[in-house]
């Protein structure tokens, strides 16, 4: 196999060494994806359009729903962002990463713009000028259980190192074969109920203990830290929580979309019919 120095972490080349991690796991990181001159452009542009964001410049449709500008705060997210730079487009469209995802979900897999999801620029800067919001524990299939577009595959490039300094990616390997209920969030009082009929994974097995709503460390999780450059892949299946940082002028940006199976979903069934748990 070709480890580099962490568990999980393969070379772009390395295509065999890849799926087979992430179909044990349910996540990989792939390093040398993209080059450091395109690396580069893709920081500027999304530095520039998130500058644009704040300050009111982009069209409503780049503005997460429920953010808004509020005076003094940052845009932490830019969404379609794929739709407003050529760098971040070609990294959704790269040639490597197309193979990988065709080897795990088939060959009729489909980038998430074409059915009105998105690639999405995000800044995960903790302090009092932001609006990011972190989301607990949760599998990505649970923020739509109802749409036919399961199996996916996410990847996320971070344009920023992650550590317990500035925040990073926490998984419970192998969660995606179990049967997962999917759960909804009642944003009027904050209520959390299971739906334990409706249930998302690669097998029949249920899970051996339940999902927490929040942060607990659960048995057998890992950290995942990323370099400079990296793409994360994880499974809509696993299991996934994200770290805050531990200090408010830490930065960790990053470019994330998902590669999607089954129907392309039309312009109003876009968003989740059931959202998670954030906190």
């Amino acid at each position: 196999m070709g480890f580099l120095d962490d568990d999980g972490v393969f070379p772009a080349s390395h295509h065999e060494d890849i799926v087979w991690f992430y179909r044990m796991h349910g996540y990989v990181v792939v390093r040398g994806l993209v080059r450091e001159d395109e690396l580069g452009r893709i920081r500027q542009d999304c530095l520039e359009l998130q500058r644009r964001a704040t300050a009111g410049e982009l069209p409503d449709r780049h503005i997460p729903r429920g953010l808004g500008r509020r005076p003094g705060t940052v845009a932490n997210y830019v969404d379609h962002i794929s739709e407003l730079s050529e760098a971040v487009r070609s990294v959704a469209e790269d040639a490597t990463l197309q193979a990988i995802m065709r080897s795990l979900l088939g060959d009729d897999c489909w980038p998430g713009y074409l059915g009105g999801r998105q690639v999405k620029y995000q800044d995960a800067r903790p302090g009092a000028d932001s609006q990011y919001s972190r989301i607990g524990w949760h599998s990505d299939w649970q923020a739509a259980p109802t749409l036919p577009i399961f199996p996916k595959v996410a990847f996320t490039l971070h344009l920023d190192a992650t550590s317990p300094y500035n925040g990073f990616l926490r998984v419970l390997p192998g969660s995606h074969l179990w049967a997962t209920p999917a759960r909804s969030r009642d944003d009027g009082d904050g209520r959390v109920s299971d739906l334990p009929d409706l249930v998302g994974g690669y097998t029949k097995a249920r899970p051996p203990f339940p999902m927490p709503h929040g942060f607990d460390k659960l048995r057998g999780e890992v950290g995942v830290y990323a370099a400079e450059g990296d793409v994360i892949l994880h499974d809509g299946y696993v299991w996934h929580a994200a770290a805050r940082a531990t200090d408010d002028n830490a930065r960790r940006r990053h470019v994330r979309g998902s590669y999607y199976t089954g129907e392309i979903p039309g312009p109003g069934e876009a968003s989740g019919s059931i959202r998670t748990a954030a906190r």
